[in-house]
């Protein structure tokens, strides 16, 4: 019997003993892991205890906040912002079902708003130059309105500027 087996057994034999001491609805979990060495991780657990309440207990008991630093974490947040990125882009969709359709769905919320109002911009930058060139030819105008609207025009230019065609 391999020393991993041999482990395994007197670590079953050991969650039974405490397992006879608990309240009949608890449920028991053992981690152990040597840091740097993921390939080593062990865990057993009873067949009904959720990894999803294991999580819950590491949170509230044992110092896993949200606002630690974290791998999985950091790797679930890399996904919601991958998601967004992605709808905002209007591409890879995550599957039917996926968590991350809501991330997905929000990018593409905003780049659907962000197109709408580059459109506006690119409207009312083409009405004003033909307002400002119609003006121009006619002359007798407030040079101010002229004026003021020629840096207008500048600073839709500048935003648009920023926007591929």
């Amino acid at each position: 019997m391999s020393a991993i087996n041999r482990f395994h057994d007197v670590a079953n034999d050991a969650l039974v003993k405490i397992s006879s001491h608990l309240k009949p609805e608890a449920k028991l979990a053992l981690v152990i892991y040597i840091p740097g060495e993921p390939e080593q991780d062990i865990v057993l657990k009873e067949g009904s205890t959720s990894v999803d309440e294991i999580v819950s207990t590491l949170r509230r008991r044992a110092g896993l906040s949200i606002d630690g630093n974290n791998i999985y974490k950091d790797l679930i947040c890399d996904a919601a912002v991958g998601a967004m990125v992605c709808g905002k882009q209007d591409g890879n969709p995550p599957p039917v079902g996926h968590w991350g359709q809501r991330f997905w769905d929000i990018g593409r919320a905003e780049g659907e708003l962000q197109d709408e109002l580059i459109h506006a911009l690119r409207l009312a930058r083409k009405e004003l130059d033909a307002c400002q060139r119609v003006i121009h030819y006619a002359g007798g105008f407030d040079p101010a309105y002229v004026n003021d609207a020629q840096a207008a025009l500048k600073v839709a230019d500048t935003a648009l500027d920023k926007v591929p065609a």
